[in-house]
């Protein structure tokens, strides 16, 4: 259990059985009355943010969350993943997975994120390599240029790249925001 002192921003806690992560956090102390600590949390399954204060001394339940590595199978209607130790595999749904879906390729070794060994979330590398499938063909002599283009890449996204990228060619994506980073060699 935590003390309303250990409450801070990035914390995680659990609240009426779903897990919370802390967005913010005040400590109050009136001139009258006792001092409390007001938060704003975020939800880590739903993504809702509430308000809750607690009173000094009140007792926060611990949130019961565990990461694991694990391995990216195939995409139907859910994302299915198979954990690399056990080969036990867990599916979760689009609205779990969420944006970074569309840079998810077979065989990815991503994060998953479990509440009472349900998962709920997952985090991807920092940057992922996919093979560009579709987009218009560079000119010569627009290398200097920082006009892009659009192209497709093997998992279906579509990102802006430099104009001197081509068809087939191998790219490295930030999948923190979704831009292009460099051509790789394959």
């Amino acid at each position: 259990m935590y003390e309303t002192s250990d409450l801070r921003k990035g914390l995680k806690v659990e609240i009426d059985g779903e897990p919370y992560v802390i967005v913010e956090a005040q400590f109050v102390k009136p001139g009258k009355g006792n001092a409390f600590t007001r938060c704003k949390l975020k939800s880590l399954v739903t993504g809702l943010v509430i308000d809750r204060t607690w009173r000094s001394g009140e007792k926060i339940d611990r949130c019961n969350l565990e990461e694991r590595k694990m391995e990216f199978l195939y995409a139907d209607d859910q994302y299915h993943f198979m954990d690399t130790t056990t080969y036990e595999q867990v599916a979760l749904s689009p609205d779990q997975v969420g944006d970074v879906g569309q840079f998810l390729s077979e065989n990815l070794e991503v994060s998953v994120l479990l509440h009472n060994g349900k998962p709920i979330s997952i985090d991807l590398p920092n940057f992922v390599e996919l093979q560009i499938v579709e987009t218009e063909p560079g000119v010569k002599g627009d290398t200097k240029s920082s006009t892009t283009k659009p192209a497709k890449l093997s998992t279906g996204a579509v990102v802006q790249v430099p104009l001197f990228v081509d068809q087939g060619e191998w790219i490295r994506i930030d999948t923190r925001t979704g831009q292009y980073v460099e051509r790789v060699k394959k």
